[in-house]
């Protein structure tokens, strides 16, 4: 079974993500791209800086082993982007392979989500008006 993760300053290609978790025996592969928007609670957002505790790559990878131990995963692959970060770029990229549609689709939900609630990864938006606000993870 392949396993990727990275939390990486790189910019990331879900393409390569979805790339990563080919296997002949899978019928489906879902994937995710957490895009960063052009707003948030009615402001408009100009950019965001991810900044990272040095365990988060040990925590994607706790993660990402979980969701794979299931046995419908054939393939798995999650990166999250730190550093500046602008409007339209991927901050979250996952891609699950599994033999059948609707064990892939709920399985990168599961992913996604045990992503957002565990990895120990800081936003920082900045808006249009000037000001900023620091969002926590964990």
């Amino acid at each position: 079974m392949i396993v990727r993760v990275a939390v990486t300053l790189e910019p990331l290609d879900l393409a390569e993500h979805e790339a990563a978790v080919a296997d002949p025996a899978a019928g489906a592969v879902v994937s995710f791209a957490g895009v960063v928007r052009d707003h948030d609670h009615g402001r408009g957002v100009t950019r965001l800086i991810y900044e990272a505790h040095p365990s988060a790559e040990a925590v994607l990878a706790e993660v990402a082993q979980e969701i794979a131990a299931d046995p419908a995963v054939r393939a798995l692959a999650v990166s999250h982007r730190v550093g500046e970060l602008g409007i339209g770029d991927i901050a979250l990229a996952a891609a699950i392979a599994t033999a059948h549609r609707g064990d892939a689709f709920a399985l990168c939900a599961r992913l996604v989500d045990e992503v957002k609630a565990r990895l120990p990864v800081w936003k920082h938006q900045h808006f249009a008006d000037g000001t900023d606000e620091w969002v926590n993870s964990p």
